[in-house]
């Protein structure tokens, strides 16, 4: 049995009340999700879907025009399993628009830019549908920073932010979503031949692993090398960790006064209701 494994029948349960609950704590009862033809927005609409209805959940196909055709063949698939409403919205004009003012933008600017088109799409469309953006990024992406701030990494609420990769699968496979997201590698899509574990340069099994003693067991870089870890890896890791905090917290804002907001004027997410 892997240490990572989960209840799915609880996670399940959690992960739908929570998102009922929250949306439900400002009056929403619908939501809004980008659908990538990948397991982890084939998740989170899968658990959107058993929230709020089907027919309460829009999954957006946002393809640019070097996307793999099977990517938004694969959405359709999760889309017709579940039984929710689709939209297509191609962000090539968007994007092109832009870069054919900055033609020496290399690759990653290019992938950030299609990242944040996709969210102003959603959260356009959320005003339509009437519903909230659902996010889609996982506990692994969210450690080591593999998002685009203010891209794919946001959303209103986001029920994998707690899972691990191979979680994400568990969960996935016990739901019983379609093969085609099952079996794929997972990948950005944002140019021809791109996964996400060549990108960072490891494994999920082997990040899940090591983010595990890490993260969840808190177990120093000494002890991580001293169960086995490669020391270059756990340094790495460690150290991507901490680049990337910035990513994983609102914006910093500078103390003038008696009471700043998120330094000392706090309140609960639901504090007004």
């Amino acid at each position: 049995m892997n240490r990572l494994d989960i209840q799915c029948d609880l996670a399940e349960r959690m992960l739908v009340q929570f998102l009922r609950k929250e949306a439900g704590k400002f009056g929403f009862r619908r939501a809004v999700l980008g659908l990538s033809g990948g397991i982890d927005s084939a998740l989170s609409a899968a658990l959107a879907a058993r929230a709020f209805g089907a027919d309460q959940v829009l999954g957006v196909m946002m393809p640019y025009r070097t996307s793999n055709p099977s990517s938004e063949a694969d959405a359709r698939t999760v889309a017709a399993a579940l039984g929710i409403a689709t939209r297509k919205v191609d962000i090539s004009a968007m994007v092109d628009g832009y870069f054919a003012q900055v033609p020496t933008a290399d690759r990653m600017r290019r992938g950030n830019a299609m990242a944040r088109s996709r969210m102003i799409v959603l959260y356009d469309l959320s005003v339509e549908w009437k519903g909230l953006v659902i996010g889609t990024s996982n506990k692994t992406e969210i450690l080591l920073g593999y998002s685009t701030q203010f891209g794919d990494s946001a959303s209103a609420l986001n029920p994998l932010g707690d899972l691990y990769k191979h979680q994400v699968f568990q969960l996935a496979r016990h739901l019983g979503l379609p093969e085609c997201v099952l079996e794929k590698a997972p990948s950005a899509d944002l140019f021809e031949g791109q996964t996400d574990e060549a990108e960072i340069g490891h494994s999920y099994r082997d990040l899940d692993a090591l983010l595990f003693e890490m993260v969840d067991e808190r177990r120093s870089e000494t002890e991580l090398i001293g169960r086995g870890f490669a020391p270059d890896f756990v340094r790495n890791i460690v150290r991507r960790m901490a680049l990337n905090q910035y990513k994983r917290m609102p914006p910093v804002i500078a103390k003038l006064s008696e009471r700043t907001v998120n330094h000392d004027f706090r309140y609960l997410r639901s504090w007004g209701h």
